[in-house]
């Protein structure tokens, strides 16, 4: 067998691959790319394992315990974007990165600072700019009822 047809094959599904991880947004679209590319890999180990004449198979061998390992983590990422989706009502990666919540050492003050606004500025008494800055939206914490 010759190596070049799984090889082009294999560098075909991987380039299909790297361009839905990187122009999808949709989450789950995304880790279906994911899982093109690690089929690519998986195509890779195969041919040359038969290429090599391998006796032990081991390329055969990583193949089925990285189709293992994909399951897992497909069943989890998508109960993550289950979960995700249910909280937000989205699953488009860029706008779950724009409704991220600040980490615990993001200060309204820090953030302001870095969008340029001068909210961070000490109060000069004059009450005429601080009419003009919104208020912040209020934390409300999502909680999901556990079922029976």
């Amino acid at each position: 067998m010759h190596l070049v047809f799984p090889a082009t094959l294999s560098v075909l599904l991987f380039s299909v691959g790297v361009y839905g991880v990187l122009a999808r947004r949709n989450a789950i679209l995304v880790l279906m790319a994911v899982e093109l590319m690690l089929n690519a890999v998986n195509l890779n180990l195969v041919a040359f394992d038969v290429w090599l004449r391998d006796r032990l198979h081991s390329g055969q061998a990583l193949t089925l315990f990285t189709i293992a390992i994909a399951a897992a983590e497909i069943g989890i990422g998508l109960a993550i974007v289950l979960m995700v989706h249910r909280g937000r009502g989205t699953s488009d990666v860029d706008r779950l990165r724009d409704t991220a919540e600040p980490g615990p050492d993001d200060d309204e003050g820090a953030a302001a600072t870095r969008d340029g606004d001068d909210a961070a500025a000490p109060d000069d008494g004059d009450d005429e700019d601080d009419a003009a800055v919104p208020a912040a939206p209020a934390r409300t914490a999502h909680r999901t009822e556990a079922t029976a």
